[in-house]
Protein backbone atom coordinates (compact mmCIF):
# COMPACT_ATOMS: atom_id res chain seq x y z
CA UNK A 1 0.00 0.00 0.00
CA UNK A 2 2.40 3.05 1.21
CA UNK A 3 1.90 6.05 -0.24
CA UNK A 4 0.37 7.28 -3.67
CA UNK A 5 1.17 10.73 -5.02
CA UNK A 6 0.12 12.61 -8.19
CA UNK A 7 1.17 15.84 -10.34
CA UNK A 8 -1.59 18.20 -10.09
CA UNK A 9 -0.34 21.24 -11.94
CA UNK A 10 3.42 22.30 -13.48
CA UNK A 11 4.23 25.78 -13.33
CA UNK A 12 5.12 26.98 -17.15
CA UNK A 13 8.00 29.06 -15.99
CA UNK A 14 9.83 26.76 -13.98
CA UNK A 15 10.04 23.38 -12.95
CA UNK A 16 7.77 23.88 -9.46
CA UNK A 17 5.07 21.68 -9.60
CA UNK A 18 1.76 21.60 -7.07
CA UNK A 19 0.91 17.96 -6.26
CA UNK A 20 -0.40 15.55 -3.40
CA UNK A 21 0.99 12.52 -1.51
CA UNK A 22 -1.74 10.45 0.36
CA UNK A 23 -0.89 8.07 2.67
CA UNK A 24 -2.50 6.33 5.46
CA UNK A 25 -2.95 9.22 7.91
CA UNK A 26 -3.98 11.76 5.49
CA UNK A 27 -2.95 13.54 2.62
CA UNK A 28 -0.14 16.07 2.26
CA UNK A 29 -0.36 18.99 -0.33
CA UNK A 30 3.35 19.83 -1.98
CA UNK A 31 6.04 22.26 -2.00
CA UNK A 32 5.69 20.95 1.89
CA UNK A 33 7.75 22.49 4.53
CA UNK A 34 7.77 19.62 7.19
CA UNK A 35 8.68 21.12 10.96
CA UNK A 36 10.89 18.97 12.66
CA UNK A 37 9.87 16.70 16.05
CA UNK A 38 13.26 15.45 16.96
CA UNK A 39 12.02 13.50 19.83
CA UNK A 40 8.52 13.05 19.58
CA UNK A 41 7.57 16.77 19.52
CA UNK A 42 8.12 19.91 17.48
CA UNK A 43 10.03 22.12 20.55
CA UNK A 44 7.74 23.71 22.72
CA UNK A 45 4.89 23.10 20.24
CA UNK A 46 1.47 20.93 21.01
CA UNK A 47 0.58 19.26 18.56
CA UNK A 48 -3.00 20.73 18.43
CA UNK A 49 -0.86 23.88 17.69
CA UNK A 50 1.00 22.44 14.76
CA UNK A 51 -2.72 21.14 13.38
CA UNK A 52 -3.55 25.43 13.91
CA UNK A 53 -1.09 26.56 11.77
CA UNK A 54 -1.18 24.10 9.44
CA UNK A 55 1.37 21.37 9.40
CA UNK A 56 0.31 18.60 6.99
CA UNK A 57 3.63 16.22 8.04
CA UNK A 58 6.23 16.57 10.67
CA UNK A 59 9.64 14.66 11.34
CA UNK A 60 10.99 12.30 14.33
CA UNK A 61 14.75 11.35 14.45
CA UNK A 62 15.75 7.42 14.70
CA UNK A 63 18.68 8.02 16.53
CA UNK A 64 17.25 10.41 19.02
CA UNK A 65 14.23 8.23 19.57
CA UNK A 66 16.17 4.75 19.41
CA UNK A 67 18.23 5.85 22.63
CA UNK A 68 15.29 7.86 24.17
CA UNK A 69 12.31 6.70 24.95
CA UNK A 70 13.68 3.28 23.60
CA UNK A 71 12.18 0.86 21.37
CA UNK A 72 10.29 -1.01 23.85
CA UNK A 73 8.59 1.73 25.12
CA UNK A 74 7.91 3.13 21.11
CA UNK A 75 5.97 -0.50 20.60
CA UNK A 76 3.80 -0.44 23.97
CA UNK A 77 2.64 3.01 22.93
CA UNK A 78 1.60 1.78 19.45
CA UNK A 79 4.07 3.59 17.24
CA UNK A 80 4.93 7.55 17.49
CA UNK A 81 1.25 8.92 16.21
CA UNK A 82 0.08 7.29 19.42
CA UNK A 83 2.76 8.01 22.01
CA UNK A 84 2.46 11.62 20.67
CA UNK A 85 -0.99 12.03 19.95
CA UNK A 86 -0.99 13.00 16.51
CA UNK A 87 -2.86 11.78 13.75
CA UNK A 88 -1.15 13.27 10.68
CA UNK A 89 1.85 11.69 8.52
CA UNK A 90 5.03 11.70 10.57
CA UNK A 91 8.20 11.15 8.24
CA UNK A 92 11.23 9.62 10.18
CA UNK A 93 15.17 10.38 9.00
CA UNK A 94 17.14 7.17 9.17
CA UNK A 95 19.45 8.13 11.91
CA UNK A 96 22.62 8.59 10.11
CA UNK A 97 23.13 11.98 9.71
CA UNK A 98 23.02 11.86 14.05
CA UNK A 99 25.35 8.98 13.92
CA UNK A 100 27.83 10.29 11.42
CA UNK A 101 27.75 13.50 13.09
CA UNK A 102 29.47 12.00 16.25
CA UNK A 103 32.91 11.78 14.38
CA UNK A 104 35.14 10.50 17.19
CA UNK A 105 32.64 8.17 18.92
CA UNK A 106 31.83 5.89 15.65
CA UNK A 107 33.23 3.53 13.44
CA UNK A 108 32.17 2.51 9.77
CA UNK A 109 32.27 -0.73 8.24
CA UNK A 110 30.49 -2.48 4.85
CA UNK A 111 27.85 -3.99 7.97
CA UNK A 112 27.13 -0.78 9.32
CA UNK A 113 28.15 1.95 11.85
CA UNK A 114 29.56 1.44 15.22
CA UNK A 115 28.95 4.56 17.88
CA UNK A 116 28.91 5.68 21.16
CA UNK A 117 25.47 7.33 22.82
CA UNK A 118 26.20 11.43 22.90
CA UNK A 119 23.94 10.03 26.33
CA UNK A 120 26.01 8.14 28.25
CA UNK A 121 28.44 6.70 26.18
CA UNK A 122 26.95 3.26 25.44
CA UNK A 123 27.80 1.34 22.87
CA UNK A 124 25.28 0.77 19.49
CA UNK A 125 25.41 -0.53 16.36
CA UNK A 126 23.52 0.48 13.27
CA UNK A 127 23.13 -1.38 10.03
CA UNK A 128 20.77 -0.64 6.87
CA UNK A 129 17.82 -3.29 8.54
CA UNK A 130 18.30 -2.13 11.95
CA UNK A 131 17.51 1.75 10.77
CA UNK A 132 14.35 -0.10 9.33
CA UNK A 133 13.57 -2.25 12.23
CA UNK A 134 13.57 1.13 14.47
CA UNK A 135 11.42 2.98 11.64
CA UNK A 136 9.16 0.16 11.99
CA UNK A 137 8.71 0.30 15.86
CA UNK A 138 8.07 4.26 15.18
CA UNK A 139 5.59 3.17 12.97
CA UNK A 140 6.31 6.13 10.49
CA UNK A 141 4.69 6.84 7.30
CA UNK A 142 8.11 7.74 5.73
CA UNK A 143 10.95 5.92 5.99
CA UNK A 144 14.40 6.89 5.04
CA UNK A 145 17.41 4.91 3.62
CA UNK A 146 20.52 4.39 6.46
CA UNK A 147 23.11 6.44 4.24
CA UNK A 148 25.94 8.07 4.94
CA UNK A 149 26.16 12.20 4.85
CA UNK A 150 29.72 13.54 4.40
CA UNK A 151 30.28 16.81 5.27
CA UNK A 152 31.74 19.69 2.73
CA UNK A 153 34.80 20.07 1.63
CA UNK A 154 35.40 16.79 1.24
CA UNK A 155 37.95 14.44 -0.78
CA UNK A 156 36.75 13.04 -3.87
CA UNK A 157 37.95 9.56 -3.23
CA UNK A 158 36.13 9.42 0.02
CA UNK A 159 33.32 10.55 -1.12
CA UNK A 160 33.02 8.20 -3.92
CA UNK A 161 33.85 5.00 -1.72
CA UNK A 162 30.87 6.31 0.83
CA UNK A 163 28.14 7.44 -2.09
CA UNK A 164 28.95 3.22 -3.41
CA UNK A 165 28.54 1.89 -0.13
CA UNK A 166 25.21 3.84 0.41
CA UNK A 167 24.10 2.45 -2.62
CA UNK A 168 24.45 -1.05 -1.35
CA UNK A 169 22.84 -0.18 1.93
CA UNK A 170 19.68 1.03 0.41
CA UNK A 171 19.62 -2.46 -1.62
CA UNK A 172 19.92 -4.13 1.59
CA UNK A 173 17.53 -1.26 3.62
CA UNK A 174 14.61 -1.70 0.91
CA UNK A 175 15.28 -5.72 0.97
CA UNK A 176 14.42 -5.32 4.38
CA UNK A 177 11.71 -3.22 4.00
CA UNK A 178 9.59 -5.41 1.69
CA UNK A 179 10.22 -8.14 3.96
CA UNK A 180 9.15 -6.59 7.25
CA UNK A 181 7.72 -3.04 7.08
CA UNK A 182 4.29 -2.39 7.80
CA UNK A 183 2.02 -2.28 4.63
CA UNK A 184 1.09 1.13 5.20
CA UNK A 185 4.65 2.48 5.25
CA UNK A 186 6.75 3.78 2.73
CA UNK A 187 10.91 4.19 2.06
CA UNK A 188 12.26 6.72 0.27
CA UNK A 189 16.09 6.40 -1.22
CA UNK A 190 18.92 8.91 -0.55
CA UNK A 191 21.01 10.19 -3.26
CA UNK A 192 24.37 11.22 -2.33
CA UNK A 193 27.89 12.11 -4.07
CA UNK A 194 28.58 15.46 -2.41
CA UNK A 195 30.20 18.68 -4.43
CA UNK A 196 30.77 16.27 -7.34
CA UNK A 197 28.22 16.13 -10.73
CA UNK A 198 29.48 12.65 -11.95
CA UNK A 199 29.32 11.11 -8.10
CA UNK A 200 25.64 12.49 -8.06
CA UNK A 201 24.61 10.82 -11.22
CA UNK A 202 25.95 7.70 -10.86
CA UNK A 203 24.21 7.41 -7.17
CA UNK A 204 20.87 9.08 -8.76
CA UNK A 205 21.19 6.47 -11.63
CA UNK A 206 21.74 3.21 -9.30
CA UNK A 207 19.40 4.51 -6.60
CA UNK A 208 16.58 5.45 -8.98
CA UNK A 209 16.83 2.39 -10.38
CA UNK A 210 15.74 0.11 -7.26
CA UNK A 211 11.88 0.55 -6.32
CA UNK A 212 11.88 3.26 -3.76
CA UNK A 213 8.63 4.57 -3.39
CA UNK A 214 10.58 8.47 -3.17
CA UNK A 215 14.02 10.08 -3.63
CA UNK A 216 15.85 12.46 -1.64
CA UNK A 217 18.85 14.59 -2.25
CA UNK A 218 20.95 13.90 0.95
CA UNK A 219 24.35 15.97 1.43
CA UNK A 220 23.29 19.54 1.15
CA UNK A 221 23.18 22.48 3.78
CA UNK A 222 26.53 20.71 5.33
CA UNK A 223 29.10 23.11 4.62
CA UNK A 224 29.00 23.99 1.05
CA UNK A 225 28.09 27.98 -0.33
CA UNK A 226 24.98 28.85 -1.37
CA UNK A 227 25.76 28.63 -5.00
CA UNK A 228 27.18 25.30 -5.20
CA UNK A 229 24.25 24.23 -2.74
CA UNK A 230 21.75 25.76 -6.04
CA UNK A 231 24.21 23.93 -8.47
CA UNK A 232 24.01 20.37 -6.78
CA UNK A 233 20.27 20.53 -6.67
CA UNK A 234 19.07 22.20 -10.36
CA UNK A 235 22.21 19.24 -11.50
CA UNK A 236 20.21 16.05 -9.60
CA UNK A 237 16.72 16.72 -8.90
CA UNK A 238 15.76 16.29 -12.49
CA UNK A 239 17.76 12.99 -12.32
CA UNK A 240 14.76 11.71 -10.01
CA UNK A 241 11.86 10.47 -11.45
CA UNK A 242 8.80 12.84 -12.28
CA UNK A 243 5.63 10.36 -10.64
CA UNK A 244 7.42 10.51 -7.23
CA UNK A 245 7.89 12.43 -4.40
CA UNK A 246 11.58 13.92 -4.42
CA UNK A 247 12.68 15.73 -1.14
CA UNK A 248 15.65 18.47 -0.64
CA UNK A 249 16.82 17.21 3.34
CA UNK A 250 17.48 19.68 6.24
CA UNK A 251 16.90 22.97 4.13
CA UNK A 252 15.00 25.70 5.82
CA UNK A 253 15.76 29.08 4.80
CA UNK A 254 13.23 30.60 2.82
CA UNK A 255 15.09 31.50 -0.41
CA UNK A 256 16.53 27.56 0.05
CA UNK A 257 12.78 26.94 0.04
CA UNK A 258 12.23 28.30 -3.04
CA UNK A 259 15.59 27.78 -4.48
CA UNK A 260 14.22 23.96 -4.13
CA UNK A 261 10.63 24.03 -4.95
CA UNK A 262 11.72 26.08 -7.76
CA UNK A 263 14.12 22.90 -9.27
CA UNK A 264 11.42 20.89 -8.72
CA UNK A 265 11.29 19.41 -5.28
CA UNK A 266 8.63 18.81 -3.29
CA UNK A 267 9.36 18.37 0.40
CA UNK A 268 11.77 19.99 2.71
CA UNK A 269 12.68 20.36 6.42
CA UNK A 270 14.45 21.75 8.75
CA UNK A 271 15.59 22.88 12.64
CA UNK A 272 15.47 26.68 11.71
CA UNK A 273 12.21 27.71 12.70
CA UNK A 274 12.48 26.89 16.16
CA UNK A 275 16.35 26.79 16.59
CA UNK A 276 16.53 30.34 15.61
CA UNK A 277 13.04 31.52 17.55
CA UNK A 278 14.86 30.27 20.61
CA UNK A 279 17.81 32.75 20.14
CA UNK A 280 15.16 35.15 19.93
CA UNK A 281 14.88 35.47 16.12
CA UNK A 282 11.85 35.66 13.92
CA UNK A 283 11.43 34.92 10.40
CA UNK A 284 9.33 37.90 8.52
CA UNK A 285 8.32 39.24 5.36
CA UNK A 286 10.76 41.62 5.55
CA UNK A 287 13.64 39.49 6.38
CA UNK A 288 14.63 38.34 9.70
CA UNK A 289 14.05 39.96 13.01
CA UNK A 290 16.15 39.93 15.81
CA UNK A 291 13.31 40.69 18.33
CA UNK A 292 15.81 40.29 21.66
CA UNK A 293 17.60 43.76 20.53
CA UNK A 294 16.98 46.84 22.42
CA UNK A 295 15.37 48.46 19.30
CA UNK A 296 12.01 46.91 20.37
CA UNK A 297 11.88 47.34 23.86
CA UNK A 298 9.11 49.73 23.05
CA UNK A 299 7.80 48.80 20.02
CA UNK A 300 4.04 47.57 20.25
CA UNK A 301 3.46 46.76 17.10
CA UNK A 302 3.07 42.69 15.55
CA UNK A 303 6.29 40.55 14.59
CA UNK A 304 5.35 41.24 11.00
CA UNK A 305 2.28 43.39 10.32
CA UNK A 306 1.58 40.91 6.99
CA UNK A 307 1.17 37.95 9.04
CA UNK A 308 -2.18 36.84 10.39
CA UNK A 309 -0.73 33.62 12.71
CA UNK A 310 -1.87 33.37 16.29
CA UNK A 311 0.93 35.63 17.94
CA UNK A 312 0.72 38.31 15.60
CA UNK A 313 -2.71 39.11 16.34
CA UNK A 314 -2.35 38.67 19.85
CA UNK A 315 1.28 39.78 20.98
CA UNK A 316 3.72 43.09 20.16
CA UNK A 317 7.52 43.18 19.78
CA UNK A 318 7.61 45.03 22.88
CA UNK A 319 6.27 42.12 25.05
CA UNK A 320 7.85 38.83 23.27
CA UNK A 321 10.95 40.67 23.67
CA UNK A 322 10.41 41.20 27.42
CA UNK A 323 9.72 37.19 27.49
CA UNK A 324 12.85 36.55 25.27
CA UNK A 325 14.88 38.51 27.54
CA UNK A 326 13.97 37.60 31.29
CA UNK A 327 13.97 33.34 29.93
CA UNK A 328 10.33 32.96 29.88
CA UNK A 329 9.93 29.63 27.72
CA UNK A 330 6.34 31.86 26.32
CA UNK A 331 8.74 33.85 24.18
CA UNK A 332 10.48 30.87 22.48
CA UNK A 333 6.69 29.09 22.21
CA UNK A 334 5.19 32.62 20.01
CA UNK A 335 8.15 32.73 17.97
CA UNK A 336 8.48 29.48 17.00
CA UNK A 337 4.56 29.41 16.25
CA UNK A 338 5.44 32.36 14.34
CA UNK A 339 8.25 30.93 12.28
CA UNK A 340 6.81 27.81 11.24
CA UNK A 341 3.61 29.49 10.75
CA UNK A 342 5.20 31.38 8.16
CA UNK A 343 7.14 28.87 6.27
CA UNK A 344 4.02 26.78 6.30
CA UNK A 345 1.71 30.02 4.82
CA UNK A 346 4.59 31.01 2.20
CA UNK A 347 4.26 27.25 0.82
CA UNK A 348 0.71 28.01 0.75
CA UNK A 349 1.19 30.56 -1.57
CA UNK A 350 3.69 29.10 -3.55
CA UNK A 351 1.64 26.35 -4.29
CA UNK A 352 -1.21 28.78 -5.28
CA UNK A 353 1.14 30.81 -7.38
CA UNK A 354 2.33 27.44 -9.52
CA UNK A 355 -1.68 26.77 -10.03
CA UNK A 356 -1.76 30.49 -11.61
CA UNK A 357 1.56 30.05 -13.59
CA UNK A 358 3.36 32.99 -11.47
CA UNK A 359 5.98 30.77 -9.34
CA UNK A 360 8.37 32.91 -10.44
CA UNK A 361 6.58 36.25 -10.22
CA UNK A 362 5.68 35.43 -6.59
CA UNK A 363 9.25 34.66 -5.68
CA UNK A 364 10.66 38.06 -6.80
CA UNK A 365 8.13 39.28 -4.86
CA UNK A 366 8.93 37.76 -1.79
CA UNK A 367 12.47 38.32 -2.47
CA UNK A 368 12.22 42.02 -3.00
CA UNK A 369 10.42 42.45 0.61
CA UNK A 370 12.67 40.10 2.29
CA UNK A 371 15.93 42.03 1.54
CA UNK A 372 17.42 39.12 -0.61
Amino acid sequence: MGLKFEVIKKDKNSNARVGVIHTAHGDIPTPIFMPVGTLGTVKTMSVEELDQMGAKIILGNTYHLYLKPGMNIMRQAGGLHKFMNWNKPILTDSGGFQVFSLSERRKINENGVEFRSHIDGSKHFFTPEKSIEIQNDIHSDIMMSFDECVEVPADYDYVKQSMERTIRWAKRGLDYHKEHSYKDQSLFGIVQGGMYKDLREKSAIETTAMDFDGFSIGGLSVGETKEEMIDILNFTTPLLPEDKPRYNMGVGTPDYLFESYQAGIDMADCVLPTRIARNGTAITSHGRLVVRNAAYMDDFTPLDSECDCYTCRNYSRAYIRHLVNVNEILGARLLSYHNLYFLLKMCENIRQAIMEDRFLEYKEEFYSKYGY
